[in-house]
């Protein structure tokens, strides 16, 4: 039975289907020796050579899960054109192709959930399963309850409105108010730029906790693997 490229890619852990599809346009897949840029391309998996990069994929790559603690100033996409540090660094003792669920931009500290499961990243990234993520949020500027309750019924970004979400202020830090924010979306730097909306500015923002996961005792750039009810939660349909 033949399926999607991207779908092929993604069970041998190369990438999530959302990233294997942009490796198929970005002309880094060949199948048989020939480029392959269609999204839609199927193929049976059996009886044909696959590479990524010039790299066989192999189907019979063991699932890893890991959560990270990301750090400051490192960057979740696999590869960087401009030379500065990728979660993918922090892994290289694994030895495993592995990617992020969801992204967290350079600046963006805390929960990062690294696999080579890409159902999974499927199945955590995509919006229709709604994965609350919970962030804490260093503003400044004057925001007040009449701005926080605008925020949780949504502001308009890039033209659409953001769903509704629930913010908390828990006290100061230097200066600006801390917030706790919980939303299951993941619009690029939808936190920072939703409070921009209200007139303020996100200093410091820390992701506390992705589908019920914490970081607890690891340290920015520590991580530890999943244990196995962590995975079976994680691949439940009621988190």
């Amino acid at each position: 039975m033949k399926e999607r490229l991207q779908n092929i890619l993604a069970k041998a852990g190369v990438a999530s289907r959302r990233s294997a599809g942009d490796l198929i346009s970005s002309g880094r897949v060949t199948v048989d020796g020939v480029r392959v840029s269609e999204k839609g391309f199927r193929l049976e998996q059996e009886g044909h050579s696959v590479e990524v990069d010039g790299k066989p994929i192999s189907a019979n790559v063991p699932k890893l899960y890991f959560l990270l603690n990301k750090p400051k100033g490192v960057i979740t996409t696999a590869r960087d054109t401009h030379d500065r540090k990728t979660v993918a660094d922090l892994f290289e003792k694994e030895g495993a192709r592995l990617f992020t669920i969801g992204r967290l931009d350079k600046d963006t500290t805390g929960v990062l959930i690294v696999t080579n499961d890409g159902d999974l990243a499927h199945r955590l990234s995509h919006p229709s399963f709604e994965i609350d993520k919970e962030y804490e949020a260093l503003v400044e500027g004057p925001i007040g309850p009449r701005e926080v309750r605008r925020l949780e019924r949504g502001v308009k970004l890039d033209g659409k409105q953001t769903s509704p979400c629930l913010i908390v202020r828990i006290g100061e830090r230097n200066g600006a108010q801390v917030f706790r924010l919980r939303i299951h979306e993941g619009r690029k730097r939808q936190v920072r730029r939703m409070f921009e909306k209200a007139g303020g500015v996100v200093t410091d923002l820390k992701r506390i906790r992705y589908a019920g996961l914490e970081t607890g005792k690891l340290k920015e750039g520590e991580y530890r693997k999943l244990t196995d009810k962590e995975i079976d939660i994680l691949k439940r349909s009621d988190i």
